[in-house]
């Protein structure tokens, strides 16, 4: 009996102890008992809850109590003590204006059923000086402040409205300027333009004539010959061949391996013989330079395609 009232007691602590592990303690303060109107000071509320614990503070918006206003607000400062308690600190700058004593009442602070009170402080505000209100004489109202010229602001704020109105009178030149060019006669254009193959085989004859790879500018004629033989197929058959490699051109020509080998062949070499020169700094004998340049006028020659009023002129020259 007696060993069994030993362990009821035993049991009993244990319990008082996990009860009493689990309160929660609050606690406020403030940096200063007294302030004057309108300075700042630091209300702090700080409470101790356990890691697995979730408490509930009071929440303030503008003002703690009527008369003391919030002025910024810290975040929450989080200790954890050597116990496993978390200490908690909430931190608020106060300020007040009006010359009075103000009380700051508990707060709750709620732990699941349990309800933990902050104590009470006390704040005073002093009115630094005294205003005497006799002494106080009315002053005319002044004038209206002029400040100076200024020239740098005035081009300042006037900079955009230049800008936008150089903008719009620059408009207004092109439209009237545009307006008054003579329309252009796209028929006449046609008429005018240089054919694909004259226009090749005037510059074949201009290469042949300047005999740029006997002065040994072997890159430059041969950039001379391929830049004719891209415009020529750019005019002849619509294709940018400017723009295109090598690989892309003899890719495009690929139905002459069939219809024309011959032809095919004339423009690989041409265009393989000028990537070396050009890229590879390939060593060419005299008979590949007038190999490219002759196969470059066959090319030409083959792949023309004359219109109606051409072969109307040639057969009037043969009769």
């Amino acid at each position: 009996m007696r060993r069994g009232l030993i362990c009821f007691i035993f049991f009993l602590a244990l319990f008082q102890f996990d009860l009493t592990g689990q309160q929660v303690t609050v606690n406020a303060k403030m940096d200063s008992v007294q302030i004057w109107i309108g300075q700042q000071t630091k209300l702090s509320f700080e409470f101790t809850q356990q890691p697995d614990q979730h408490v509930q503070a009071p929440l303030f918006s503008e003002v703690i109590t009527p008369g003391l206003e919030i002025v910024d607000r810290a975040n929450n400062d989080t200790l954890k003590a050597k116990d496993g308690y978390l200490q908690i600190t909430q931190s608020y700058v106060v300020t007040a204006f009006e010359d009075t004593l103000l009380l700051i009442p508990p707060f709750p602070f709620v732990a699941g059923e349990d309800t933990v009170w902050s104590p009470e402080l006390s704040l005073k505000v002093i009115q630094p000086f005294v205003i005497d209100t006799t002494q106080i004489q009315v002053a005319d109202i002044k004038d209206v402040f002029k400040p100076r010229f200024s020239l740098w602001y005035f081009i300042k704020k006037a900079a955009p409205y230049l800008g936008l109105l150089i903008l719009l009178a620059a408009i207004v030149y092109l439209i009237i300027h545009l307006s008054k060019k003579k329309p252009v006669d796209v028929q006449e254009l046609l008429e005018n333009k240089i054919p694909p193959y004259d226009l090749a085989i005037e510059k074949l004859n201009k290469i042949r004539q300047e005999k740029l790879w006997q002065q040994n500018r072997h890159k430059e004629y041969h950039s001379q010959l391929t830049d004719v033989l891209r415009e020529y197929i750019e005019g002849q058959f619509l294709v940018p061949a400017p723009e295109m490699t090598s690989a892309e051109i003899l890719a495009y020509f690929n139905f002459l391996k069939t219809e024309n080998k011959e032809i095919y062949h004339n423009l690989q070499q041409i265009l393989q013989l000028a990537d070396l020169v050009k890229f590879a700094k390939w060593n060419v004998g005299p008979d590949e330079h007038e190999l490219s340049l002759n196969n470059a006028f066959t090319f030409v020659n083959e792949t023309n395609v004359k219109t109606e009023e051409e072969e109307e002129v040639e057969e009037h020259d043969i009769s």
